[in-house]
């Protein structure tokens, strides 16, 4: 059994607009392009996201991606979660009100969802050595 690989909370800046986030995306290259990493970005601190702060969100999904980890989104106002709305991207990533939730997400397995995503084994086979069918809930 391997050891779980921790979930970094990346408080974003109060301002993810064009002057703000060169600063933010240096900080966070490193945690960015590690192996497989697993993030959540907490909003709770942003006031204001203009379409650099957009576009910085899609950067770090694809480089996240691109290493095969997980990027979510966490504690976003009303205002930001408006900017995200308008601009479709709230489909692309899994938000949670509570920033706790986000992190305990990645510790947790959904057959339905593994079901749906492309390219993934048999939901058994992903569970790994340690996991037997016996314990995956019964649907009904």
């Amino acid at each position: 059994m391997t050891p779980e690989r921790a979930a970094f909370v990346v408080e974003l800046p109060e301002r993810l607009t064009l002057g703000q986030i060169q600063a933010f995306r240096l900080r966070c290259n490193a945690l960015l392009n590690a192996d497989r990493p697993r993030l959540v970005f907490d909003f709770s601190s942003v006031r204001e996201i203009d379409s650099a702060g957009v576009e910085m969100l899609l950067h770090c999904m694809e480089q996240v991606t691109k290493q095969d980890g997980d990027l979510k989104l966490a504690a976003v106002p009303p205002e930001a979660a408006i900017v995200l709305e308008l601009t479709c991207i709230d489909r692309l990533f899994e938000i949670f009100e509570a920033i706790s939730d986000a992190v305990e997400s990645f510790d947790t397995f959904s057959v339905e969802s593994a079901q749906y995503r492309q390219n993934m084994p048999h939901p058994i086979s992903v569970l790994g050595s340690d996991s037997k069918a016996d314990d995956l809930p019964m649907a009904g």
